[in-house]
């Protein structure tokens, strides 16, 4: 096993492997391989998705703004018996499927700000490595042949098997589709490493019969071609441990000799949706795009899963939804007194020594974020309301007490920029138009003037155009409506 360095600074994940939070230790200093399982491409992207992507891009952002040096690669199975069932039952190519529904993929991730990964690795450009495993484990002797069916791995001949789990049984939240089905397997949770070919299938040459590959082998062919045999980091949905990720380590230590395949295993809750496991036939289960269809922005859907810890279930709906919207709302509204308007609710003047909390605003989100990724945690550290101790916690609260001054303004981009750089959350909107800016000017003279039914006038044409105006002893103030 290659020696392990600790990670300066201090980070801490709960590992599903050892069952326990553990301080994050790398192969090479100050660098960190991490891998997440991402999507079969045969149709869009669901919100259980964008929970986990969300959460595995903020994990990346995290270690970035941490000074680690970090390779973030995801997988996309484009072969896969679900793609050759969809492309069946459409008439159509399997890799023009494929192919369509991987472009969308991306497209939805780059709308939900999910930018952090490095390389987006393609099962079917890896065959040639697939087949080198596969002949492996066959030389090795973990793996057998049944005729007419495909090669097998036997669990039987891993005595490590179950060890991420902790069991060798399927459950009710298990990606139960993903046992492979054969009447003549030696065991009945033995996994198919290669699928024979069979008529109307994609095919490709191998050594031991032409065929395709299956499920679990893409993943450390991918990992092993990118990383070796042995790296830091695996995300994935917790619906994946079993036996998706099971196989993985059983196939690639069994093939490598080596321990442990990954260091670090990092796993999310599940996403229900109106109280229920999402399902079509209940008519809860939603894609990305049909929420954003709905006029919803990418930075609610971003605040809204990152308002649980990674960790935990989520429940989602409309309500719940809108309620994340109205807290960034409150956030934005906020930011745009100070960046945009020159003004700030507060009247107290910056003291000369500024609060921590405004000065160390990156530090403060770290310190949460790298202990689990406590994201909830960070998210009310921006918030502030409850929290007594100013010097060390607290930052939108802080901005609220000071008088508008150009080192608050400082302090509001840094805090923006942090917000940004580390949980993807974009507070600053636009400025508003000219013609906007051009309303309130003229609305401030009649308020001035004492034409009161002119302001009111004006006021309503301002709502009309997206902006809310109030009247305070320091002049007006606008919020978007």
């Amino acid at each position: 096993m290659n020696k392990i360095n600790k990670v300066e600074p201090k980070i801490v994940l709960y590992n599903t492997l050892t069952r326990k939070k553990e301080e994050l230790k790398t192969l090479e200093p100050g660098k960190v391989k991490m891998f997440v399982c991402g999507p079969t491409v045969y149709d869009y992207s669901h919100i259980g998705h964008a929970k986990t992507y969300i959460q595995m891009d903020v994990l990346a952002r995290m270690l970035r703004a941490s000074g680690l040096e970090v390779f973030y690669l995801q997988n996309i199975t484009n072969i896969d018996d679900k793609i050759i069932v969809r492309a069946n039952e459409a008439g159509r190519d399997w890799k023009d499927l494929a192919d369509e529904f991987l472009k969308c993929n991306l497209e939805d991730m780059k709308t939900l700000g999910v930018d952090s990964v490095d390389k987006y690795a393609e099962a079917t450009d890896y065959i040639d490595a697939i087949i080198k495993q596969v002949e492996t484990l066959i030389r090795k002797d973990f793996a057998y042949v049944i005729e007419g069916d495909g090669i097998y791995f036997e669990i039987a001949k891993f005595k490590d098997y179950g060890k991420l789990s902790g069991r060798k049984e399927i459950k009710e939240n298990d990606a139960q589709t993903r046992i492979d089905s054969s009447e003549n397997k030696r065991g009945w949770n033995d996994f198919c490493l290669w699928k024979f070919s069979k008529p109307g299938e994609p095919v490709w040459e191998a050594p031991f019969g032409k065929g395709r590959p299956g499920w679990h082998i893409e993943d450390t062919a991918i990992t092993e071609t990118e990383f070796g045999p042995q790296y830091d980091i695996h995300g994935g949905a917790l619906d994946l441990i079993f036996p998706h990720h099971e196989a993985e380590i059983t196939q690639m230590e069994a093939a490598s000799g080596k321990v442990p395949f990954v260091g670090t295993w990092v796993h999310t809750g599940f996403l229900n949706a109106e109280g229920a496991k999402m399902s079509k036939s209940l008519g809860n289960f939603y894609t990305i795009r049909d929420v954003l269809a709905r006029g919803y922005d990418p930075n609610v859907i971003r605040l809204f899963m990152l308002q649980s810890h990674y960790r935990s279930p989520i429940n989602f709906s409309w309500e719940n939804l809108d309620a994340a919207k109205n807290r960034l709302r409150n956030w934005q509204s906020i930011v745009d007194e100070i960046l945009l308007q020159e003004y700030s609710r507060g009247s107290h003047d910056l003291p000369k020594h500024i609060d921590s909390s405004l000065a160390n605003s990156k530090d403060i989100l770290l310190s949460y974020m790298s202990d689990d990724l406590d994201t909830p945690m960070a998210l009310s550290a921006i918030d502030g309301d409850e929290i007594e101790d100013e010097d060390n916690f607290g930052t939108l609260s802080l901005f609220k007490k000071y008088a508008y001054s150009e080192e608050l303004k400082s302090y509001m981009k840094d805090l923006v920029n942090n917000i940004k750089d580390i949980l993807g959350i974009d507070l600053l909107k636009p400025d508003i138009s000219e013609e906007q800016k051009e309303l309130l000017n003229l609305r401030q003279k009649a308020r001035d003037e004492r034409d009161f039914e002119e302001s009111d006038r004006l006021r309503e044409q301002l709502k009309l155009s997206g902006l809310d105006v109030r009247d305070t002893e320091n002049g007006q103030i606008w919020s978007r409506v």
